[in-house]
């Protein structure tokens, strides 16, 4: 067996460290890089901040609406199990509503995917929108958004897949409505990645980086 690192503060560390030297993180303000970075960490590909879109206050509107008590919308539960309660401000409060009973009617009766159908029971008014599996949810959040919807602080946009994902993130990057976002250009993405922007958000909130 060959030699590895076995102490998890040196994995750690190393990690951090091979992402902010290899990455380009140049172009980002401060705060966003931070994102940015745990975006890399999850996904191991440091290709990716050169995908990366984004608006510039995405961070301090996220984490101010962390610290007024909003809450974080996630598409699937994936990315609900991915987000760390500990790193988060007390009482913060992570919403899936993909598994509510109400869900799969809706989407019956509106012809469309549950992930999509299950976004009409957000109350995006102030909260963090996180999604990371489905397409059709961040085509449907903007959609509300186009029907006059409360707009989020932040929608961390990271649908993966071949069909409809480099679509709606190219939609959401063309017209953000007015709305603070990050996202990943392309077919690229996934829960881990929507689960680790939202995490960084409550150590930003909390005043620092770990």
């Amino acid at each position: 067996m060959r030699p590895y690192e076995r102490d998890p503060a040196a994995i750690y560390a190393a990690s951090f460290a091979t992402v902010r030297a290899e990455a380009a993180l140049d172009r980002f303000p401060a705060d966003v890089a931070e994102m940015v970075v745990r975006v890399i960490h999850a996904c191991g590909m440091v290709e990716v901040a050169d995908r990366i879109a984004y608006a510039p206050d995405v961070a301090a509107s996220a984490t101010a609406a962390l610290r007024a008590g909003a809450p974080i919308y996630a598409d699937c539960e994936m990315v609900a199990s991915g987000i760390t309660r500990r790193l988060l401000p007390d009482g913060a409060q992570v919403r899936c509503t993909l598994n509510d009973p109400r869900t799969p009617d809706m989407a019956r009766d509106l012809g469309t995917t549950r992930s999509a159908a299950a976004v009409d029971l957000w109350d995006t008014e102030g909260a963090i929108v996180a999604i990371g599996n489905a397409p059709t949810a961040l085509f449907r959040l903007l959609e509300r958004l186009d029907d006059g919807a409360a707009k989020p602080a932040a929608i961390l946009a990271f649908p993966v897949g071949f069909v409809g994902a480099a679509e709606s993130k190219a939609e959401l990057a063309a017209r953000p409505r007015e709305t603070p976002f990050l996202t990943l250009r392309g077919r690229r993405g996934g829960s881990a990645m929507a689960s680790a922007a939202v995490n960084v958000l409550g150590i930003l909130a909390a005043g620092g980086v770990q």
